[in-house]
């Protein structure tokens, strides 16, 4: 297994809900746009769906993205799939390489990412993968 890190870029857009119902229910969609920087020098666009509750620090949410770019040299895209939730500050993160979404150099990735948030709001990942 082999390890790439660095900070991140991100940018969270605010989307119209499809459904009535999820913005009634304080259900929030979020365009994602990031940039990471360092081994995995890539772009990624996607969409994430979220929920905070009225305890500080306590949040869950769900995305898709593809990522775009280089990782170690290699080129090509891969889609990463969240599941995360926070309670009370404590994060539990479960971000995963899609089975089989590797194209290109990238073709048969496998991998997790963790994503940290330091105080002031900088963003950085930490991305353990395979390559075939």
């Amino acid at each position: 297994m082999r390890r790439a890190e660095g900070p991140f870029d991100v940018q969270l857009i605010p989307q119209k809900a499809d459904n009535p119902y999820a913005e009634g229910a304080g259900i929030s969609r979020l365009a994602l746009d990031k940039r990471f920087h360092g081994a995995l020098d890539a772009t990624s666009q996607g969409e994430m769906i979220a929920f905070r509750t009225a305890i500080a620090d306590s949040a869950g949410y769900v995305a898709l993205e593809r990522v775009t770019g280089t990782l170690d040299g290699r080129t090509g895209s891969f889609v990463l799939q969240h599941s995360s939730t926070m309670r009370r500050g404590v994060p539990t993160q479960d971000i995963t390489v899609v089975p089989d979404s590797g194209t290109d150099e990238l073709t048969g990735l496998s991998g997790s990412m963790t994503i940290t948030i330091a105080a002031g709001g900088a963003h950085a990942y930490a991305f353990d993968y395979v390559l075939p």
